[in-house]
């Protein structure tokens, strides 16, 4: 009778999951991939490289870590004769908009010229080249150091208030971002830039019941339940937590402060045929004139 009963309880449990086909649909994947990305945020290159990488857990993200296949060669070829490409979109950018004079004079407190290259530099300021440098406390030098940093200007465009976007690696930008705050004298608004909050999987459960009850056949109810669920967005990064706010200004220097982590993808492409590459995948458009 206990090995019946049994049988019987193993029956039900079997009958409640879904087969392959089920669980490979579209909405269905979406679920489960954005369910496992509570903890780690995935790059949009994350299923390329799980199939090829042995994947680590680092700073808030999954990142491949080294290849299943005895691949090192075939990287050596590309970058030496070809084009290898990396995705670097982990690290986190970090976008300043004001004054250009405003900018660069709080800005010189976190770097000198006895290092190298600074903000002030004539051929990054212009837009047209990245720079880099190392970033210390506020007149702190040479001690206290924050940590190295990659930076490019937006180019001109007539106004006095200019763009800057800072690139730091995720394990620096906490501090960085600190001090940047710091020397602006920027405040967190009081309504806090928050998109959509991230449905949880009872109400995605819920919204699945819906699409199912309209009575209409197996198929049908799949291609309306992809249109019908939204797809959840996954907001926030690695180092931020997604109900934080990632906008911050200054009413005194007017100076913004926007946190753009995995808002701007970043690739590196390493080899003599990069350039071929990108001349071949980007287009320019046209430019018209109102």
């Amino acid at each position: 009778k206990k090995q019946a009963e049994k049988a019987v309880h193993q029956k039900k449990e079997q009958s409640k999951t879904k087969c392959r086909k089920a669980r490979r649909r579209h909405i269905n994947l979406v679920a489960e991939f954005n369910h496992r990305q509570r903890k780690n945020i995935w790059l949009e290159t994350h299923i390329w490289h799980a199939k090829r990488f042995h994947m680590v857990k680092k700073w808030g993200y999954c990142l491949g870590n080294s290849p299943t296949e005895k691949s090192y060669r075939a990287c050596y070829r590309a970058m030496t004769k070809h084009c290898l490409l990396q995705d670097l979109s982990y690290y986190c950018c970090l976008e300043l908009e004001g004054k250009e004079n405003e900018l660069l004079k709080q800005l010189a407190r976190i770097c000198s010229i006895d290092t190298g290259l600074t903000f002030q530099e004539a051929c990054c300021l212009s837009g047209r080249f990245e720079g880099s440098l190392n970033l210390y406390r506020a007149d702190r030098y040479p001690e206290d150091m924050l940590g190295p940093v990659t930076f490019i200007w937006k180019p001109r465009d007539g106004s006095e208030n200019r763009q800057l976007w800072i690139w730091v690696h995720p394990a620096l930008k906490q501090d960085i971002l600190r001090e940047l705050k710091a020397i602006f004298q920027c405040k967190e608004p009081e309504e806090m830039c928050i998109t959509e909050p991230v449905t949880t999987s009872v109400q995605e459960d819920k919204q699945v019941e819906v699409v199912t009850s309209l009575g209409n056949k197996r198929k049908k109810e799949d291609k309306e339940g992809e249109k019908a669920v939204p797809v959840k967005k996954i907001i926030g990064d690695g180092t931020r937590d997604p109900f934080q706010s990632y906008s911050w200004i200054s009413q005194t220097t007017g100076i913004a402060i926007s946190d753009r982590s995995m808002e701007i993808l970043r690739y590196r492409l390493i080899g003599p045929l990069s350039h071929s590459v990108l001349t071949e995948t980007l287009k320019a458009a046209s430019v018209q004139t109102v």
